[in-house]
């Protein structure tokens, strides 16, 4: 359950929610969060999105628990459920480690993608500058201007974002979160990347991460891409 104090426009707020769950209801995919409903009663004075409770928590803390070993079918999974998202003209918007949950078949699964554009009308969620999470976020978003674009979440922002979930989920953590948020963003927006994990990545998986994460925005694969590009490395271990 996620959700929404009334502290601002309320009409705004209701009119932005219930469009979400409007694009929710309709999405359907076993690696997407299903949609159960909205509540007002539960917490007075607040709008709730209803999901079905996830028994394995996050995908950070099934990694944790478990090991590392499934890295890849969990990427291939997230990367169907992007793909899924993209192919309905739907921007996930805040995809990392956090938002992806394990549910009862041990598979990956996407939550809160689209929401980061109640963040603006409503002070109950928590999230840094204009709704973003700093270390997922593409160059665009952190330096417009620079970049001759209007701030915006795009699928090219969500693709930048997946890069960074392939190596939160290898390493535990995503790129230069050593440097604090502010040293983050510099970075990224001055076009540096991580740097390679060798011992967990290799230069081939290494070299398609590293196009999720393009400078410019057109030059990053789509996610049909990315999915076959997920397929053919986890495709020799499917049953």
């Amino acid at each position: 359950m996620r959700y929404f104090t009334q502290t601002s426009d309320l009409r705004d707020i209701r009119l932005k929610l219930c469009r979400e769950a409007l694009v929710w209801k309709d999405l359907h995919h076993p690696n997407i969060l299903a949609f159960v409903g909205i509540d007002r009663e539960s917490f007075p004075g607040s709008l709730c999105l209803v999901s079905p409770w996830m028994e394995h928590g996050t995908v950070l803390k099934y990694l944790n628990d478990h090991g590392r070993e499934n890295v890849d079918k969990l990427l291939f999974e997230v990367a169907q459920g992007l793909q899924y998202l993209h192919s309905h003209h739907v921007v996930h918007g805040d995809l990392r480690g956090a938002n992806i949950l394990i549910n009862d078949n041990w598979s990956a699964c996407l939550a809160d993608f689209g929401l980061s554009v109640l963040a603006s009308a409503t002070a109950s969620v928590h999230a840094s500058t204009r709704a973003g999470s700093p270390y997922w976020m593409a160059p665009e978003l952190i330096d417009p201007p620079r970049f001759g674009c209007r701030y915006a979440r795009t699928p090219a922002s969500d693709i930048y974002a997946f890069g960074c979930v392939c190596l939160e989920l290898y390493i535990g953590r995503p790129p230069f979160s050593e440097h604090g948020e502010v040293g983050a963003l510099l970075k990224v927006v001055n076009g540096e990347r991580a740097e390679r994990p060798a011992e967990m990545v290799s230069g081939l998986l290494w070299e398609r991460i590293t196009s999720y994460w393009a400078q410019i925005a057109a030059k990053r694969p789509l996610s049909e891409v990315v999915l076959v590009r997920k397929r053919t490395q986890w495709s020799p271990r499917l049953g």
